[in-house]
């Protein structure tokens, strides 16, 4: 069993850009590349769930996730999931217990030399090995209550809620 278990469902962070099409799709998930190149030697395991905008995401979907938390043998569990609708999700997993969940996602695809995704993966991958058990949302340098956060559209940023 590994130490980590990170689960793909889409999102930004695995986003590809097509010029012709002038939009972006979900591709191939780029978290084990990312892993390799910094070096991470602690033992994870990777799955993907779904590739997924997360606007697009629907009950069932979020019902998947929970359950592949909750069959997983691993106890520290990284979740890659778009921005727009982490919170949801996180709510969904509310009632997962003695586990150690961290959503994460990115703000631009982590194939763009500026993106926030590999900075956002180290901080869940560290959260996930520190964190007492709950749902957490690492993002942009803060973690948060998974349970008490929301994504300031206007400001793009995370914000803990009351």
């Amino acid at each position: 069993m590994a130490d980590v278990l990170v689960l793909t469902t889409g999102g930004t962070i695995d986003k590809l850009y097509f010029d012709a099409l002038s939009t972006y799709q979900i591709g191939e998930s780029v978290v084990d590349r990312v892993l390799k190149t910094a070096r991470v030697t602690l033992s994870y395991r990777i799955a993907e769930v779904m590739r997924k905008d997360s606007l697009e995401l629907t009950d069932d979907d979020r019902a998947l996730i929970a359950r592949t938390v909750a069959d997983a043998p691993e106890q520290r569990i990284i979740i890659t999931h778009g921005t727009d609708t982490m919170a949801q999700t996180a709510q969904a997993l509310g009632s997962t217990a003695g586990k150690t969940i961290v959503l994460v996602g990115a703000l631009s695809p982590a194939r763009f030399a500026e993106s926030d995704a590999t900075f956002n993966l180290g901080m869940a991958f560290a959260t996930a090995q520190v964190a007492a058990s709950g749902i957490w949302i690492a993002m942009n340098g803060t973690v948060f209550d998974g349970l008490r956060v929301r994504k300031d559209r206007a400001a793009n940023a995370f914000v803990a809620v009351e």
